[in-house]
């Protein structure tokens, strides 16, 4: 018997200022104005796609102490974006990045419940943690919370706030004027949580949303962070967008969630993924080359040697040869607020293998950079594309992409009137929004309040919770 198509879940991540984006291009918008999210937003909703994502930005990143100019625009703030976005589509899931670690549980659990009931159940929280004391200098618990604390805190942040989510089972509000009785519980959303991190109590003023919780991400690609998934998540990120990677990653974590007491399908796994189309795979990948050309000027190539020389280099030839210095391996770095820098334990390792790539292929600083990072995960004709994606869905390498044009805000229009019509005749992507929640574009259940409260106090058996 044949394994039946499983149905291939897509994202867009509307993408910053950066390295992924081309901001010189002359079809490329602003990164601030509302126009552009409020156009990449339809045209996820025209693709029916299941949710848009923003990422975020606490902190102007930095190179040798100066903003780093070629992606100072920032973020706005996700839920004012998220917020605004919710009057302007009608399906669209609205996920927005926010940290626990500089965050108080009561205000995080306030702004995810109100953003669900402004959008009739469209929201969605990517929970992340803080990794650098630069970013935690704008906010008062800054440098001093240490790095092994910051999972711990997380766990106890999502706790509480379900706690919060959950003070409200959804009947309540009675609202009879003939009888003259508006609650029917006068103790509707009084919590108390008394932990590690938190010690909070009282009655949280958001009555119980659409989707009961928000749908909870995570993007951690740790030891950690996979098992953080498998024990809280509804959808984690994967950096894997590759057959034999994906479909390693895809099951170590489907395969860690029977401990929890999870099914496989309680979890979705969603790579981010760039992309590049032309009308044939030639043209597709022509167009790569220059895309990846542009996406790294002369001054990034400089920038991101430094994250391994960790020394300045401007007043090196990006057209020229690597450098014949070794890098500094003190303990300052010259690119705050990056996390590109953990990627290189061993800087004088990394700076000798690309000297000798960059000698035996005759590359100047500007190739290497172009040809060491990261390549589009798909390119080709839509065709080529559509088949691909399947392909790796199919195979359980993901369950879906989360896709990250190069251009803002019309990148995804091309994806979305050429590609998705593709699957659609495949039978393997929507036509048409069957539900109306994030929860039921991603296939998972409604949290019922009382279920989970009886499964706690082992008053249901385990075949009973979902």
């Amino acid at each position: 018997m044949s394994k039946p198509l499983k149905q291939v879940h897509l994202a867009a991540h509307f993408p910053g200022v950066n390295n992924t984006t081309v901001w010189s291009d002359p079809e490329a918008g602003s990164h601030i104005d509302f126009g552009s999210f409020a156009h990449f937003a339809r045209t996820a909703e025209r693709a029916k796609f299941d949710f848009l994502f923003l990422a975020e930005g606490l902190r102007l990143r930095e190179q040798g102490g100066q903003i780093y100019d070629l992606d100072v625009v920032g973020r706005p703030d996700t839920f004012t974006v998220l917020s605004a976005l919710a009057a302007v589509t009608d399906r669209l899931g609205l996920t927005g990045t926010i940290n626990s670690t500089f965050n108080e549980p009561y205000e995080v659990a306030r702004q995810f419940a109100s953003l669900d009931h402004l959008s009739d159940g469209r929201a969605a929280w990517n929970v992340v943690t803080s990794w650098d004391a630069f970013t935690g200098e704008n906010f008062r618990r800054g440098g001093f919370l240490p790095q092994e604390e910051r999972y711990s805190r997380a766990k106890e942040f999502l706790a509480t706030a379900n706690e919060l989510f959950d003070s409200w089972r959804g009947d309540e509000i009675a609202a009879d004027p003939e009888a003259g009785v508006f609650l029917r519980d006068a103790k509707a959303g009084s919590f108390e949580h008394r932990g590690q991190h938190f010690d909070v109590h009282g009655q949280f003023n958001v009555p119980r949303s659409p989707q009961g919780r928000p749908v909870i991400f995570q993007a951690g690609d740790s030891e950690e962070g996979r098992e953080f998934a498998a024990a809280q998540a509804d959808a984690i990120f994967s950096r894997y967008a590759t057959l034999d990677e994906g479909r390693a990653f895809y099951a170590d974590v489907k395969g860690r969630l029977g401990r929890y007491r999870r099914t496989p399908d309680e979890l979705l796994i969603l790579p981010a993924a760039t992309f590049v189309l032309g009308d044939t795979d030639a043209e597709a990948q022509e167009l790569a080359r220059e895309v990846r050309r542009r996406q790294v000027s002369g001054a990034t190539a400089l920038k991101h040697l430094e994250f391994v020389w960790n020394r300045d280099l401007s007043g090196y030839d990006p057209d020229g040869p690597l450098p014949d210095i070794d890098p500094d391996l003190g303990e300052h770095t010259v690119a705050r607020g990056r996390a590109q820098v953990r990627m290189y334990r061993d800087p004088l390792a990394v700076a000798r293998e690309w000297r000798e790539r960059a000698a035996a292929n005759n590359w100047s600083i500007r190739d290497l950079v172009i040809e060491t990072g990261n390549r589009q995960s798909f390119v080709g004709s839509p065709g080529t594309v559509a088949e691909k994606i399947n392909a790796l869905v199919q195979a359980d390498a993901s369950d879906g992409f989360i896709l990250v044009p190069h251009l803002t805000p019309g990148g995804l229009d091309v994806f979305a009137d050429t590609v998705v019509p593709l699957l659609q005749e495949r039978g393997v992507h929507r036509t048409e929004y069957e539900g109306t929640t994030l929860r039921d574009h991603l296939g998972l259940s409604h949290p019922d309040v009382r279920e989970q409260q009886a499964y706690a106090e082992g008053q249901l058996p385990v075949s009973a919770h979902s």
